[in-house]
C-alpha cells in the first residue's frame, strides 16, 4: 500500500507539469543535455507529452542561426551581432514551437533559454542585464520560463567533459567560464524570471537525476495552487 501511494503521489506532481515551461540550463559540460533527455523520458513514461527545444535552433531558422553562431571559423563575430542571433533564433523558437505547446497543455522542456544569454553574453561578456531584458521583451513575446534548472559544476569539471572538438562557444576558457557559472550563480540568488532551481552536478548522473527529481517534487508539489 506503501508503495502504491508512493508512485500515485509521484504521478500526481508529474501531471502538475502540463502546460508548465521548464528551462534546463548550465554551463558548458555541466551535463544538464543528458538529464533533459533523460526527465523528458521519466514524463512520457507519466503520461506527459512534452514538447522538446533547443537554443539556438528547435525550427528551421532557428537551426540555421545555430550553425552561424557556433561555427568556429567565426571569430570575427562581435558581442552584440551574437547576443542578437541568439534573441533572433529565440524568437522564432517562441511563436513557432513554444506558445503553440503551451497552449496546447503541454510540458515544454527547453535546452537553454534567456538565462544562457544572461550569463554567457551578460556576466561573461560584459553586455548590460537590462539590455538583453530589453531586447528579450521583443524576442520571448510575453512567454517566461515557469521554472529554470540550473546544473552547476566548477569549470575545470565541465572543461573535461566537453568533446575534444569544441564549438565556438566551447572555446572561450577558463576564466570566461568560470564567469559564465557565477552568471548562473547571480541569477539563482536574483531571478529574472520566474523562479531558479540549482542543482549540483559534479556527481554521477544517477545522482544529478535523483537530485533533479526531488528539487522539481519541492518547486512543482502534486498538490495546491
Amino acid at each position: 500500500m506503501e508503495r502504491a501511494s508512493s508512485g500515485n503521489s509521484e504521478h500526481a506532481w508529474v501531471q502538475r507539469l502540463r502546460g508548465k515551461f521548464l528551462v534546463f540550463d548550465g554551463p558548458d559540460g555541466s551535463g544538464k543535455s543528458t538529464q533533459f533527455s533523460r526527465f523528458s523520458r521519466f514524463c512520457a513514461e507519466h503520461a506527459v507529452r512534452v514538447c522538446e527545444v533547443r537554443e539556438p535552433g528547435g525550427t528551421p531558422i532557428g537551426e540555421k542561426v545555430r550553425e552561424i553562431l557556433l561555427d568556429p571559423e567565426n571569430t570575427d563575430m562581435t558581442l552584440p551581432c551574437e547576443m542578437l542571433l541568439y534573441m533572433a533564433s529565440r524568437a522564432q523558437l517562441v511563436l513557432q514551437r513554444v506558445q503553440p505547446a503551451l497552449e496546447r497543455g503541454e510540458l515544454v522542456l527547453a535546452d537553454r533559454f534567456i538565462s544562457s544569454t544572461l550569463a554567457y553574453q551578460g556576466t561573461a561578456g560584459g553586455i548590460r542585464q537590462t539590455d538583453i531584458v530589453s531586447v528579450g521583451k521583443v524576442a520571448m513575446a510575453g512567454v517566461e520560463p515557469n521554472l529554470t534548472i540550473v546544473f552547476d559544476v566548477d569549470e575545470r569539471t565541465a572543461a573535461g567533459r566537453l568533446n575534444p572538438l569544441l564549438d565556438r562557444m566551447e572555446q572561450k576558457g577558463v576564466d570566461f567560464h568560470r564567469r559564465v557559472r557565477q552568471g548562473y550563480l547571480d541569477q539563482a540568488d536574483n531571478p529574472p524570471y520566474g523562479q531558479y532551481l540549482v542543482i549540483d552536478a559534479s556527481p554521477e548522473p544517477e545522482m544529478v537525476f535523483r537530485s533533479l527529481l526531488n528539487g522539481l517534487r519541492s518547486a512543482v508539489p502534486a498538490s495546491g495552487a
